[in-house]
């Protein structure tokens, strides 16, 4: 056993070693890439989501159904679609011969029933706004009133300013007067719902939890661990209610009354913003801080309706072109080398951590 331990101490030591080479192997080849990858920060994907649900039908008709009956069903939908294609490229001459001059340009870009798909997954920073920014900023260079925004929402909530950018950007959908549809398949609360309250409609599955109008802070204060070592901490600030709590200086109670008053503030500026886009709710009733999963939260009236994100995609796309926006950002040489380095390490780590048991 001293042996195998004394080995994996050699394997540890020396994967540390390659590991640091790497890092630095990486940064010389960073520096020689970062002006690229400053101007070329990321790209646009746009998936047709009917394309892609076609193609798991194929898939199973291949394995299940007779290769004749594969290609006289592949057959038929070509037909049809083109069919269908021929009939809305008829109806699209017949628009342009009647509308104004003007409207030309807005009939070949503008609304033709056309559905776009968001994703959004929310950390406590939402730190995927920036992403959710661009793709609504693409969406809204094309989509018009006739098309349909739907957003899946996952997010247990976070930081205020963070969540209320994050459901601006929402907003700006709403203001071009285009449908907006929120679904939640597993958890958008505080923050989450904050932002699924700007759809026109919201969505949830039977057991996604929904709700949590409400605001919370935590301060830890170490002042009388200090105190207890003879540590003083100065906090000195200019302007009455500067700061209200601190970590390691000494609370007053009037700094703690003031710091509950700002948080009842937020929460009241909450429960205004999920007043004004769904004035049904009983705010008495849901704004208490709770949760509540899918049905009930159906008979609270925080959502709309019960369906899964797959179900509703699915059923759209039987009778529209949907589309799914992503914005991808471009992984830096160096962050995926680092990448595969903590990789490395980290199993390195739970090998040597078995072999010490």
């Amino acid at each position: 056993m001293t042996y195998f331990y004394e080995y994996l101490t050699f394997l540890a030591e020396t994967v540390t070693i390659v590991a640091a080479i790497l890092v630095v192997f990486a940064a010389l080849l960073s520096l020689g890439a970062r002006q690229a990858a400053h101007n070329d920060p990321g790209h646009l994907r746009v998936t047709k989501l009917n394309d892609r649900f076609r193609g798991l039908r194929h898939a199973m008709e291949g394995s299940l159904l007779p290769a004749d009956a594969v290609k006289k069903q592949h057959k038929r939908e070509a037909k049809a679609e083109a069919q269908t294609q021929k009939a809305r490229s008829a109806e699209l001459k017949q628009q342009l011969k009647e509308a104004a001059a003007e409207q030309v340009e807005n009939v070949e870009q503008g609304a033709t029933g056309r559905v776009y798909v968001l994703r959004f997954e929310g950390d406590v920073k939402a730190s995927h706004v920036d992403d959710l920014r661009l793709e609504i900023s693409a969406i809204l260079t094309m989509a018009g009133a006739d098309d349909e925004v739907v957003v899946c929402i996952e997010s247990p909530g976070g930081m205020v300013h963070s969540y209320g950018l994050a459901a601006s950007q929402l907003m700006r959908i709403r203001q071009r007067e285009i449908p907006l549809t929120a679904v939640v398949d597993k958890v958008a609360a505080s923050g989450g719902y904050l932002m699924a309250a700007v759809a026109h409609r919201v969505l949830a599955a039977p057991f996604a939890l929904v709700g949590s109008i409400g605001v919370i802070a935590q301060v830890p204060n170490v002042h009388r661990l200090l105190k207890k070592n003879d540590v003083d901490v100065e906090v000195i600030t200019a302007g009455k209610y500067k700061r209200t709590l601190t970590v390691l200086g000494e609370n007053t109670e009037e700094g703690r009354q003031k710091f509950v008053e700002e948080l009842e503030d937020v929460h009241a500026l909450f429960q205004e913003f999920v007043k004004d886009n769904r004035p049904q709710l009983d705010l008495a009733t849901v704004a208490t801080g709770e949760a509540w999963y899918g049905k009930r939260a159906l008979d609270l009236g925080l959502v709309d309706a019960l369906s899964t994100s797959d179900e509703y995609l699915m059923t759209l796309c039987d009778e529209r072109e949907v589309f799914e926006v992503k914005w991808i950002e471009h992984q830096k040489p160096i962050d995926k080398i680092m990448g595969k380095v903590n990789t490395l390490l980290d199993q390195a780590a739970e090998i040597l951590t078995v072999w010490r048991r």
